[in-house]
């Protein structure tokens, strides 16, 4: 598979190893470390990216030499008031980035992305194998 995940600081589940991500979560609550998954079909590449309270103008997908990147960012505040007294207010921002290498498998010009639910769903098409080519070389 040539679609490989680039590993990136703002990837915390990878600086920091998984075990300490999922000891983390529990004590700060929903971190901003959404999931991706990658899936080869026959003539493209699906990555997939669940991406909850995230606003579409907030989420940003570009290519770059080959390097596809998926940037987004999550600001959410809960308030909570009674007799117009705060009682709770719990505010939670991040940023979330990942890259993947492409290879020269894909058709950079025709990736598309949707957004639906909370989901991104890009899809990258393959490029079509082309039948090696023999030619005759004539000697002088």
């Amino acid at each position: 598979m040539s679609l490989v995940p680039r590993s990136s600081v703002f990837d915390i589940d990878r600086f920091f190893g998984d075990n300490w991500q999922r000891s983390a979560d529990r004590e700060m609550g929903d971190f901003f470390a959404p999931r991706v998954d990658i899936k080869d079909a026959d003539d493209h590449f699906e990555i997939t990216a669940e991406l909850p309270g995230v606003a579409r103008e907030d989420i940003h997908v570009h290519v770059n030499e080959g390097v596809l990147t998926l940037e987004a960012e999550s600001t959410q505040e809960d308030k909570e008031e009674k007799e117009g007294k705060i009682i709770r207010q719990e505010r939670r921002y991040g940023k979330f980035m990942r890259s993947f290498n492409l290879g020269g498998d894909v058709q950079e010009e025709d990736i598309k992305a949707s957004f639906k639910d909370g989901v991104l769903t890009l899809k990258a098409p393959k490029l079509a194998e082309k039948a090696p080519v023999r030619r005759r070389i004539e000697i002088d």
